[in-house]
């Protein structure tokens, strides 16, 4: 016989599994991604995502970088740098970085991921898309609110408003989780836009958020297509981006081709 004790343990054990059973349909559901910060990084593993990336050979100058990451309804989750205080990167980068995220959330799909580099070619005057960057504008109020000591930190500003923006040049990259499901996007903003890119890049892959279902690069991804090294005329050509060469070298092309290659549902 069930005592009063048992059947409030069963009913608590009954709640329990109700309750988590609501919660892994809620995590099955893609709309849940639109609402909240779920399966994105959080301030510690961003930056330490962004730190290795930056450790390593993109091409650039080697400066310290600003991030943001937003959810699929363009709500910035976190915000980081890899310098030792927010003036160790470009002031400015902050918030370029924020509209990069912006951008490759707002212009990817789930079965198309555009990386901002990608749309550099199509809004140059002529372009099939010109004008998209004066689009969506930046939200300044969210943008340049303040306290300033909190820029790039847990609390950055940012944190839980959308900030808007369209930006147009390598380091914005749409997130996709291992079962496929754009649940966001990275910028990375702080050097050349060619470097933003490849930072961006393997931070996204540190982040196990590279499952990318297509792109428009010649290896049906989201990767940088960079102009003279495409044919044309070519879908990688309609989607390029100049090389950033540094003192006329290029030193930034051959990192980009040799970049992890993003990865496939179901490889895990």
């Amino acid at each position: 016989m069930f005592t009063r004790t048992h059947k409030a343990v069963m009913g608590i054990g009954l709640t329990l599994s109700l309750t988590l059973g609501a919660t892994t349909a809620m995590a099955d559901n893609q709309g849940v991604y639109w609402a909240s910060c779920v399966g994105l990084p959080d301030h510690h593993v961003l930056q330490t995502a962004l730190e290795n990336a930056r450790a390593q050979s993109n091409g650039g100058f080697n400066l310290d970088m600003w991030a943001t990451v937003v959810n699929r309804d363009g709500l910035v989750c976190q915000v980081a740098f890899t310098g030792t205080n927010r003036g160790s990167q470009w002031p400015g980068s902050r918030v370029i970085s924020a509209q990069k995220a912006n951008t490759a959330n707002a212009f990817s799909l789930p079965n198309l991921a555009l990386s901002t580099a990608d749309l550099y070619a199509a809004v140059q005057p002529g372009g099939t898309l010109y004008g998209l960057q004066h689009s969506n504008p930046v939200d300044t109020s969210v943008a340049y609110q303040g306290p300033s000591s909190n820029f790039g930190q847990e609390d950055d500003p940012m944190v839980g408003h959308r900030v808007g923006g369209v930006n147009v040049f390598g380091g914005g990259l749409a997130l996709y989780n291992s079962r496929g499901l754009l649940i966001g996007a990275v910028g990375v903003s702080g050097d050349t836009s060619c470097a933003d890119h490849n930072i961006a890049w393997r931070t996204r892959h540190t982040l196990n958020l590279d499952f990318v279902p297509g792109g428009v690069s010649p290896a049906s991804d989201d990767n940088i297509n960079y102009q003279g090294k495409v044919p044309v005329p070519s879908l990688a050509n309609d989607f390029s981006h100049p090389i950033c060469k540094i003192g006329g070298v290029d030193g930034v092309s051959a990192i980009s081709a040799s970049l992890p290659a993003v990865q496939k549902v179901g490889s895990h």
